[in-house]
């Protein structure tokens, strides 16, 4: 049950967007966590699609590889970037029975209400949303550009410990679930 294979998907592509830059303080702590690969692909890097859901790039072969995954969002207008939802939306059986963790970033809401739409999303892709997720409140004024925070991070380094420590634990029960059964309706 080893070579864990996290896919950490940066949904924001607004310019002077804030994600490059909570995706790398992420990213220093995910690597020296249980040891899985980390796999980044950024929305922004994928391209567009032709029409609802055709397929972006290599994105569905690199969700099927994945044993887990991790959402990088940010809120705008209470919600998630459409540029996020057609990348979900270009693959499909990739995600089944596989788990997913949030890291949300924005302003007052630190984008739980774009999480709170993406469980519904997911849900209906067959995967195990996790409960615990990682919040910035007013993200912009947390980080310096390189991803360097300007402030003390004690709790949200706390709450990336136990989002990875879930994700892992969540990702090894599945993928050994995987390989005993095949999920229902799944070739």
């Amino acid at each position: 049950m080893h070579n864990l294979r996290i896919a950490v998907i940066l949904g924001g592509n607004r310019n002077g967007r804030t994600g490059p830059a909570v995706t790398r303080w992420f990213l220093d702590r995910a690597r020296g966590h249980g040891g899985a690969e980390l796999d980044v692909l950024d929305v922004a890097d994928l391209g567009t699609a032709e029409g609802h859901g055709a397929p972006l790039a290599d994105f569905g072969a690199r969700i099927d590889a994945a044993d887990a995954f991790v959402v990088l969002t940010p809120e705008y207008n209470h919600g998630y970037p459409g540029p996020l939802k057609a990348a979900i939306d270009s693959a499909r059986r990739e995600w089944t029975a596989k788990p997913v963790g949030f890291v949300s970033y924005g302003g007052l809401s630190g984008g739980l209400r774009a999480v709170e739409q993406l469980r519904l999303v997911f849900s209906e892709l067959r995967t195990a949303t996790l409960r615990d997720t990682v919040s910035f409140h007013n993200a912009q004024a947390l980080f310096t550009a390189d991803g360097s925070p300007k402030e003390d991070m004690s709790g949200a380094e706390v709450a990336v410990a136990t989002l990875l420590d879930e994700l892992l634990w969540w990702a090894r029960a599945l993928r050994a679930a995987r390989e005993r059964e095949p999920y229902p309706g799944q070739p």
